[in-house]
């Protein structure tokens, strides 16, 4: 899907330039999450890849739908993706808009999948310990994997920690049958 993210480049980072300037980055944030799920809906799909539907028609459903959630800015901005014919590039650029805004406010999404639940110290002493080895303000989410037997796998946008048993077993697996 490179050339959806090609495509989507442009309009994630004049959102995130307009939305920086007028320091409103959470906000631009919700409202490029809300447009761009109500956007992958298959009734807006339809809608909006349906050659029969004029862009005005699909951005006035479009924002419609997403009610009063979106500012006036948000909505002139959805009506330029509408006469550009991008609407349906609305996930992809909220993706990119999203990564824009994290890579400012130096801020990390961790997802943690640990075999054990986590208490609030142990998930505050991997949280600082991920924050020092990223050099970036880590959001944790902690989730549970009873398959892992033991450990956790800790994924950092590309970055994958696998320091479960099951991992390691797999490796071990791995270099037997080598």
């Amino acid at each position: 899907m490179a050339e959806l993210s090609t495509l989507a480049r442009p309009y994630a980072k004049a959102a995130f330039e307009f939305a920086d300037s007028a320091g409103d980055l959470a906000s631009w944030s919700q409202s490029l999450a809300l447009a761009a799920a109500v956007a992958q809906q298959p009734n807006v799909v339809q809608l909006l890849s349906s050659p029969s539907v004029t862009a005005d028609q699909q951005v006035t459903a479009l924002i419609g739908i997403c009610g009063d959630a979106l500012s006036a800015q948000g909505k002139n901005f959805l009506t330029v993706l509408s006469e550009n014919r991008r609407l349906q590039l609305l996930p992809e650029i909220s993706q990119q808009f999203d990564i824009l805004k994290a890579n400012r406010e130096k801020a990390v999404d961790v997802e943690v999948t640990a075999a054990l639940e986590l208490d609030a110290d142990q998930q505050q002493t991997l949280s600082d310990a991920l924050s020092a080895k990223l050099q970036r303000k880590v959001n944790m989410q902690v989730r549970l994997d009873k398959s892992l037997l033991g450990g956790a796998v800790i994924r950092a946008g590309d970055t994958v920690i696998d320091g479960s048993i099951r991992g390691r077993l797999a490796k071990l697996a791995e270099s037997l049958h080598s």
